[in-house]
C-alpha cells in the first residue's frame, strides 16, 4: 500500500502515545494504524433538499472505505440553500460559503494528515467549495454528487424550483390564478435532491464528472433512487486505489480537463456561475486559466442538449437518454475533448468512454448528435465594452435575438428591482441595471433569479435587458448578463450609469456598452465616492475586504 501518512507521523518519536491514545479512545485497534485514513467530507443537513438525502450516501461511503480496508473518518461542511435565500439579505452568504467549504476540507484533511478524501455535496456551493478544498490539500480524492431531485408534477407539466419563481411573475400580472399559483409552489420540490434542471448543481456535478474527479454515470442520478447508494460506494472503493497508486486530484485537474469540464458545460447548456467558479477552481489547482478561455471553448463546442432552464428536460432525464458519457462521448469523436486526461478510476477520458456508443440512443431527443445541435456555438458568451473591460457573462440561449439598445433603469439593490417589475413599470426595451451586488459590494455577489423569473412571468424575459455585477442562478435565462466587471463598488463604469443612458447588449459582437460620451464619463467619475461598506465585522465583511474581482473567480486567497 503507498505512504500512510498519518501511520508515519505518529510513530515518529514522543508523539507516537499520545495520538495513538485518541484512537484508541474511538474503538481503533493496533491492526489500524497500518490503514490509509479517509475524510468523509459530510454535506447532510436539513437546511435544504438538496442536502436533506446525503446521510445515506455518507454511511454508504464508509462502509466503503472499511470494505476495502480503509479507516473512515466523517467529518461535517456546512451548506447555504441559495433556493431559500433567494431575494434575501441570506443570499449574500452564499458565495461566501464556497469559501467556507473549502476551508473545511481544507482544514480537516490536513489537520487531521489524512490520506484521501471523499467529498459528498448537494447543493450549488457545495461542489466548487468541495473541488477548491481537495485541490488544496492534494491528496487522493473523489467527488460523489448527492443527485438530482425529481420533477414535481401539475396538470400534467413537469416543475422545478425555477417554475416558483416564474409563476410569481405570471401571478403578479393576472396571467395565473391564485389556485393554480399554490398548488405550483407546494408541489415543485417532491422530495431531496438538487434543483433538478441544468442548473448550477447539476452543471457542476455534470462538469466534475467531465473533469475526471467523479464516477462515469454519476453525475446525473437521482438522489432518491437506489443505484446512487451503489455507485457511492464503489466510489470509495475507487478512491482506495487512487491512495495506493498516489493518484492526486492536481494530477487530474489540468489546463487539458478543465478544458474538457467547459465543454461539456458548453454542451449541456450549464449555468453562469460555472464561470466564475471553475475561475476559482483553476486558481485552487494552479493551472492558467482566465475567462477569455471560456469564450474560446464556447466558439467550437455547440450546445447538443435541450435542457431547461431554456430547453424542456431536465437532468433526471439526461440520466435517463446516456447521461454525462454519452455527451462525452460526442464531444470526443468530434475532436472537442482532450481523451488523454487521467481521471480518478485510473483510467484515460477515452478507455472510460470506449463501451459508450458513437451516436445517442435514436429513442430520445434530450441529448443531439454533433451534426444537429440546439446551437451551433456554446451558450455563455464573455461580453466586453466599456462597461465591463474585464468581462462579463452572458447566457444567449433560448433568445431569438440577443441583442438590445434600451435606457437604463437604474436600481442599487435586488429589492427595488424586484418591487419595480411587480409594480409594472418595467416595459419591453428597456435594460435594468442592478448593482452594488458585486464580490465587494453585495457583498457576496447574490443571485438575481427573483427580478429575473419575475421578468419571464410577465412575458419579459426577451424584451428586457439585464444587466448586474451580481450572479444569476443556474435557473435564470433571458436577455441577462451578469458578473459584471469591475464592479460598480469598485468604481466600475456600471457605478456611473444614470437612469436614461443609453445602453446596449449584443451577444453577436460580444459587446457591452454605455452609449455615453467620455467627457461625461469623466465629469460623473471624478464626482463618484465609494459607499460605505455594507458590513464591517463577520463572514461578510472578511468576504468584502479579500475578495478579487468576478473576472479572476472571486477567490479570497489570490495575489
Amino acid at each position: 500500500m503507498a505512504y500512510n501518512r498519518r501511520s508515519k507521523n505518529i510513530t515518529e518519536g514522543v508523539a507516537r502515545a499520545p495520538n495513538r491514545s485518541m484512537y484508541y479512545g474511538m474503538g481503533y485497534t493496533e491492526g489500524d494504524f497500518g490503514k490509509p485514513m479517509i475524510g468523509v467530507a459530510n454535506g447532510h443537513s436539513t437546511i435544504t433538499p438538496c442536502n436533506s438525502g446525503l446521510q445515506r450516501l455518507a454511511d454508504a461511503a464508509v462502509d466503503g472505505l472499511k470494505a476495502a480496508g480503509a479507516n473512515p473518518q466523517v467529518f461535517g461542511v456546512p451548506t447555504i440553500s441559495d433556493g431559500m435565500s433567494m431575494g434575501t439579505e441570506g443570499m449574500k452568504y452564499s458565495l461566501a460559503s464556497r469559501e467556507v467549504i473549502a476551508d473545511c476540507v481544507e482544514t480537516c484533511v490536513g489537520g487531521q494528515w489524512m490520506d484521501g478524501v471523499v467529498v459528498i455535496g448537494g447543493c450549488d456551493k457545495n461542489m466548487p467549495g468541495g473541488m477548491m478544498g481537495m485541490l488544496r490539500a492534494n491528496v487522493p480524492a473523489i467527488y460523489v454528487y448527492g443527485g438530482t431531485i425529481l420533477p414535481g408534477k401539475y396538470k400534467g407539466q413537469d416543475l422545478n424550483i425555477v417554475s416558483v419563481f416564474e409563476a410569481v411573475g405570471q401571478f403578479s400580472a393576472g396571467k395565473m390564478s391564485e389556485e393554480d399559483f399554490c398548488q405550483i409552489e407546494r408541489r415543485a420540490i417532491p422530495g431531496s435532491g438538487s434543483c433538478g434542471g441544468m442548473y448550477t448543481a447539476n452543471t457542476m456535478s455534470s462538469s466534475f464528472e467531465a473533469l475526471g474527479m467523479s464516477l462515469p454515470f454519476s453525475s446525473t442520478m437521482a438522489n432518491v433512487e437506489d443505484p446512487i447508494v451503489a455507485y457511492t460506494a464503489e466510489a470509495a472503493r475507487v478512491l482506495v486505489e487512487a491512495v495506493k497508486a498516489d493518484l492526486k486530484p492536481r494530477d487530474i485537474v489540468t489546463r487539458k480537463s478543465i478544458e474538457n469540464a467547459v465543454a461539456v458545460i458548453m454542451a449541456t447548456g450549464g449555468s453562469t456561475n460555472a464561470v466564475l467558479h471553475f475561475l476559482a477552481i483553476a486558481h485552487a489547482a494552479g493551472v492558467e486559466w482566465t475567462i477569455d478561455d471560456f469564450e474560446r471553448v464556447r466558439r467550437k463546442v455547440p450546445v447538443i442538449c435541450d435542457l431547461k432552464p431554456s430547453g424542456r428536460y431536465m437532468a433526471i432525464d439526461l440520466h435517463r437518454a446516456g447521461g454525462i458519457p454519452q455527451v462525452m462521448k460526442v464531444l470526443l469523436d468530434a475532436g472537442l475533448l482532450h481523451g488523454d486526461c487521467i481521471t480518478i478510476t485510473g483510467k484515460t477520458v477515452a478507455e472510460n468512454l470506449a463501451d459508450v456508443p458513437a451516436q445517442p440512443r435514436a429513442d430520445q431527443d434530450v441529448i443531439r448528435p454533433i451534426s444537429n445541435p440546439m446551437y451551433e456555438q456554446g451558450h455563455l458568451a464573455i461580453l466586453k465594452g466599456n462597461l465591463s473591460p474585464e468581462g462579463c457573462v452572458a447566457k444567449i440561449t433560448g433568445l431569438k435575438n440577443p441583442v438590445i439598445t434600451g435606457p437604463a433603469r437604474v436600481f442599487d439593490d435586488e429589492q427595488s428591482a424586484l418591487a419595480a417589475i411587480m409594480a409594472g413599470k418595467i416595459k419591453a426595451g428597456d435594460v435594468m441595471v442592478l448593482r452594488y451586488l458585486g464580490p465587494k459590494g453585495g457583498p457576496g455577489m447574490p443571485e438575481m433569479l427573483a427580478p429575473t423569473g419575475a421578468l419571464i412571468g410577465q412575458g419579459l424575459g426577451e424584451s428586457v435587458g439585464l444587466i448586474t455585477d451580481g450572479r444569476f442562478s443556474g435557473g435564470t435565462w433571458g436577455m441577462v448578463v451578469g458578473h459584471v466587471a469591475p464592479e460598480a463598488y469598485a468604481g466600475g463604469l456600471i457605478a456611473l450609469v444614470q437612469e436614461g443612458d443609453t445602453i446596449t447588449i449584443d451577444a453577436h459582437q460580444l459587446l457591452l456598452q454605455l452609449n455615453v460620451p467620455d467627457a461625461e464619463i469623466a465629469a460623473r467619475r471624478a464626482a463618484w465616492k465609494q459607499p460605505a461598506p455594507r458590513y464591517t465585522r463577520g463572514v461578510l465583511a472578511k468576504f468584502a475586504r479579500n475578495a478579487a474581482t468576478a473576472s479572476r473567480g472571486a477567490v479570497l486567497d489570490g495575489d
